[in-house]
């Protein structure tokens, strides 16, 4: 019930109802006024084309949402070999062992990869972040850290040099960074590991297709935006984003997995 204090006594001043048709009419007539242009923003996000084949075959496709049984939570089988064929191509592009398949987006995702690093390197009191890192990624990162007690160092990560201080949980670099500008990150991971830290990466995912994958040059985690696999700009997302780590981090990652089962053989033979 709307409050009694906050209750309006006077009539509202509005126009004359409309039908259902009547009304559709209208909000067509209002949307047409916008003026679609091209946005020029950047900073990971980018538009896309899907194409009338995958379109058809797959987003339109019952075959990949009916429900399997209405009780359980993943929705439906195909949903299920979706998320487990998703999680198999991040592995694949970002060279880790380990993707899960549930993270809200890209600056969300690096605060979650720098959460872990905190939880799994003791006496952990500060992160460093790249000053290229994208900078609404870089704003999210404060605002979760500072819960954690934790401080954000932003800085030129290529300039970094490991002095023996303490405490570093974690180094996070964008690649390539907001400005588009590629680096090669080998001898900051180095680096980064000799702080006894972990090295995380933001990466674009669809530049992953032909550049050399984190997981090659010593990066513990990988994160980043999969909008850039045909999921439309939506005035600014949020849009899914995807995680990967190495083996020894799975247990401390956030989100879900999706597996196969493996039945023993012992079973298969009791059977």
């Amino acid at each position: 019930m709307v409050p009694e204090g906050i209750r309006s006594r006077e009539e509202l001043n509005l126009p004359p109802p409309l039908s259902e048709e009547q009304a559709l009419r209208r909000l067509k007539q209002v949307m047409g006024r916008n003026k679609v242009v091209r946005s020029f923003i950047g900073l990971g996000f980018h538009d896309t084309f899907t194409p009338p084949v995958i379109q058809r075959n797959i987003f339109e496709n019952p075959g990949w949402y009916t429900a399997y049984t209405p009780y359980q939570a993943e929705i439906a089988q195909g949903r299920l070999e979706a998320l487990l064929n998703f999680q198999t191509m991040i592995c694949d592009l970002t060279g880790l062992d380990v993707s899960n398949a549930s993270l809200l987006d890209e600056g969300t995702a690096c605060a979650e990869a720098l959460g872990m690093a905190v939880a799994h390197v003791a006496g952990a009191s500060r992160v460093i972040v790249s000053d290229k890192c994208h900078p609404h990624a870089i704003e999210v990162v404060k605002t979760r850290m500072e819960a954690l007690g934790i401080r954000v160092e932003v800085a030129d990560v290529l300039a970094w040099k490991h002095d023996g201080s303490k405490g570093l949980a974690a180094v996070l670099a964008q690649y390539p960074d907001t400005t588009g500008v590629l680096h090669d990150y080998a001898d900051l991971a180095r680096e980064t590991h000799e702080a006894g830290a972990l090295f995380v990466v933001s990466a674009d995912l669809l530049a992953l297709t032909v550049l050399r994958p984190p997981g090659e040059f010593g990066a513990d985690i990988c994160v980043g935006n999969s909008q850039r696999f045909g999921v439309p700009l939506g005035f600014g997302g949020p849009h899914a984003a995807f995680m990967a780590v190495k083996d020894a981090l799975k247990r401390k990652m956030p989100g879900r997995l999706v597996g196969v089962s493996k039945i023993p053989q012992a079973v298969l033979r009791i059977v």
